[in-house]
C-alpha cells in the first residue's frame, strides 16, 4: 500500500461519529466501581447488571479502545496502568453527564411548573373547569393559566408561543396545528318561553333559520363557522356577542333566538328558561378538538391534560 493510502485509511479510521469511538456512559460507569470497589462482581451488583454481563461490557471497552484496562484474578480486579489513565478520563466524562442531567431535570421542572392553555368558550366554560380539577389533583404545584376567546384567537397563542395546548371547537384545523378529537357537541336553536317559535308544531325550515336575524357569536368562533357552513349563509346578526354566557342571557330575556352548544343550555332547559326549537333537514353537530402546533406534540402537564380529556 502507498503511502498516501495509509494516510487515507489512517484518516477514515479515527474519523466518524464520537458516538462510535467512545465508551457509552455505562461502561465509563462500570470502570470507576471497578475502580473503586476493587472488584468486578461487586461494581456489577451496584450498577444493578449480572457479573458476566459487567465483564462482557468491559471486554468490550477494551476492544473499542485497543487497550487493557483491567487485570483481573482470583483476589480481584486492579487497573492496569493504562487503565488508571482512562477512569480519570472516564471521572469527568460522567461528572459532565451528571452534569448534563441535571441541567435538563431542571428545564423539565421549569416546564412541568406551569401550563397555559388556551381554549374557545364553550369548552373554556363548560368542559375545562373538570378538566383542571382533575389535573390539579395530580400536579397540585403546576401553575394553570387560561386565556379564553374565539377558535381564531387560541390558533394565534398557540402560533406565538403564548400557551402550550388548545382548544377549538371550528369545522375545521386551523392552519400549523396538528389536533386530535377529545369530544362531540350539537348546537340547538333556543328561545324563550315567550318567543312565537316556541310554540311550533313543526320542526323549523333550515331556510327560515337562515334569513332570520339570530344573537350570534362573533366572526372567527367555532358556533359561528359551524352555523354559516350547515345554512350556507347568515342573516345579519340581530346581536352579536363576544362569550357563550352574554349570548345565553341574551336569548334568556327574550332578545330573539340564539343557536348554542347543548353543553351550555342544559340547565337553562331543565329549568325551562329557554326553549329548544327543533331544525329539519340541517346537522349542527361538531368535533371538539385538541390543538397543538404542528410537530411539536404536548409534553409533560399539557400530555397529562390531554389525556384527561380522553378518559
Amino acid at each position: 500500500m502507498s503511502d498516501d493510502a495509509e494516510q487515507e485509511n489512517s484518516r477514515y479510521e479515527v474519523g466518524g461519529s464520537l458516538s462510535h469511538r467512545v465508551p457509552e456512559l455505562g461502561a465509563l460507569e462500570l470502570l470507576l466501581a471497578v475502580a473503586r470497589l476493587g472488584s468486578l462482581g461487586q461494581a456489577a451488583r451496584e450498577l444493578g447488571i449480572t457479573q458476566p454481563a459487567a465483564s462482557s461490557r468491559l471486554r468490550s471497552m477494551e476492544r473499542q479502545l485497543g487497550v487493557a484496562l483491567v487485570d483481573r484474578s482470583p483476589r480481584g480486579s486492579r487497573l492496569t496502568d493504562t487503565g488508571a489513565l482512562v477512569t480519570d478520563w472516564a471521572r469527568r466524562i460522567v461528572e459532565a453527564a451528571e452534569a448534563f442531567d441535571a441541567g435538563a431535570q431542571a428545564l423539565r421542572d421549569r416546564r412541568d411548573s406551569r401550563l397555559r392553555v388556551a381554549a374557545s368558550m364553550t369548552i373554556a366554560e363548560y368542559l375545562l373547569p373538570g378538566w383542571l380539577l382533575a389535573l390539579r389533583a395530580q400536579r397540585p404545584d403546576t401553575a394553570v393559566s387560561l386565556l379564553a376567546g374565539n377558535s381564531a384567537a387560541v390558533a394565534e397563542r398557540l402560533l406565538s408561543g403564548e400557551a402550550d395546548l388548545g382548544f377549538v371547537e371550528g369545522l375545521s384545523v386551523p392552519t400549523g396545528l396538528d389536533s386530535v378529537v377529545i369530544a362531540h357537541d350539537r348546537l340547538i336553536v333556543v328561545t324563550a318561553p315567550g318567543h312565537p317559535w316556541a310554540r311550533r308544531r313543526r320542526p323549523l325550515e333550515a331556510s327560515e333559520l337562515a334569513v332570520t336575524p339570530l344573537i350570534l357569536r362573533e366572526k372567527g368562533s367555532g358556533t359561528r363557522q359551524v352555523l354559516d357552513r350547515a345554512l350556507g349563509g347568515l342573516a345579519r346578526p340581530l346581536i352579536e356577542l363576544s362569550s357563550t354566557t352574554a349570548v345565553k342571557a341574551a336569548a334568556v330575556s327574550g332578545a330573539g333566538p340564539a343557536v348554542l352548544s347543548e353543553l351550555a343550555v342544559r340547565e337553562e332547559l331543565a329549568m325551562r328558561r329557554l326553549v329548544s326549537v327543533p331544525v329539519a333537514d340541517v346537522s349542527l353537530a361538531r368535533d371538539l378538538r385538541a390543538v397543538w402546533p404542528t410537530g411539536h406534540r404536548p409534553v409533560g402537564p399539557a400530555r397529562e391534560l390531554l389525556s384527561l380529556t380522553r378518559g
